[in-house]
This record gives C-alpha cells, structure tokens and sequence, in this order.
C-alpha cells in the first residue's frame, strides 16, 4: 500500500521552470529564523540567482561551491530576512535535514529538468 499524493495536471507540471544552476558563491545567512546559507547560482543564459537554503545540517560551506544543483526558476521572489530569494532551490526533506537535488557535473547550466 503507498501514501495518497495530491495530483496536479501535466500542464501545471509544464509550467514549473526547473533548471540546473551551479552554486557560485555560499555564505553564512545569520538573519534567517531558522539556519540557512545565502546562495548565489549561475543558471547559465538564465542569469545569476540569489536564494537561501535551509541545509545547514548536511552541508558546510566549503561543500556547496561548484555544486551542481536543481532549481525552480519561475516561483515569485520571496522576502526572507533582509534578503530577497530569487529561486527555490530542490532538495529531499528528512526532519530538519535536506539532501540537495543534483546532477551530473556534465550537465550544463540553464537546463530544463523535464
């Protein structure tokens, strides 16, 4: 027996905009409630994003740069602390613990998961 989901259609699935970025740049973000790091992402032709992400428990700072990461692109910009995110990054969710989504490191920036 597995656990219901909740369905969404093909179309909704089609308009999320999850692409490959590579972390560029990782900090310490000591205004968030809850601790995280502020993360600067190269998408490729899709620019350089900023975000914060909650995934202090897995990852030190020196883990995340070059890291190749999955991220929604086309989510609202979100005010956290003093600091706007621009993108969701993805990531498997255990307690408080976060497990970064990933890719090959011959995967380019700026590509569409699909």
């Amino acid at each position: 027996m597995h656990k219901e989901t909740k369905r969404i259609s093909w179309k909704d699935f089609s308009n999320l905009e999850m692409r490959v970025g590579t972390i560029i740049k990782a900090e310490e973000f000591p205004e968030a409630k809850k601790p995280a790091y502020k993360l600067q992402i190269d998408f490729g032709q899709y620019g350089i994003r900023k975000t914060s992400a909650q995934i202090t428990e897995l990852y030190d700072l020196n883990d995340l740069h070059k890291k190749k990461i999955v991220a929604v692109l086309n989510l609202p910009p979100k005010q956290i602390a003093n600091f706007m995110s621009e993108c969701l990054v993805l990531g498997a969710v255990e307690d408080d613990k976060i497990s970064l989504l990933g890719v090959d490191d011959s995967a380019k920036n700026g590509l569409r998961i699909a």
